[in-house]
């Protein structure tokens, strides 16, 4: 099963372009990445900058509208993820517990719906779409 760990820290949303973490939790989140990857359960992480920098693209009537950051209405927004493949929603929630995150962050856990995961009609709808993601992956 993959999950996606979702790094959620608070304050984020108002941080100025550029705002960077310090070389102590740096080091320490390297140390937690590292940690992964020994395991064999990482397939990929980033970290995001902040909402500053970035833009939402909306699709009201129909038409996409694009937003600069910061946004006003964000109450939480994502620093970063992880990628993970475990057996078990449990060894997802025991590896988020090891994470060194600070105080003011949090981390969401959401299970990566997988192909097979849909019903047959929705399958079928998206004939084709499996074998698009198998071949991002090479």
């Amino acid at each position: 099963m993959r999950f996606m760990m979702l790094m959620i820290p608070h304050g984020y949303e108002n941080a100025e372009p550029g705002t960077m973490p310090s070389a102590e939790a740096v080091a320490a989140m390297m140390k937690y990445n590292e940690d992964l990857q020994k395991a064999g359960v990482l397939l990929a992480l980033d970290g995001l900058h902040p909402p500053s920098m970035g833009a939402r693209v909306t699709f009201e009537g129909g038409k996409p509208r694009v937003t600069d950051g910061p946004f006003a209405e964000a109450k939480e927004v994502l620093g970063g993820y992880w990628m993970i493949q475990v057996s078990s929603r449990e060894e997802a929630i025991e590896w988020a517990k090891r994470c060194p995150a600070s105080p003011n962050e949090m981390i969401e856990v959401r299970q990566v719906q997988e192909f097979g995961d849909f019903p047959p009609d929705v399958q079928k709808a998206a004939a084709g779409f499996d074998d698009m993601q198998k071949a991002a992956k090479r």
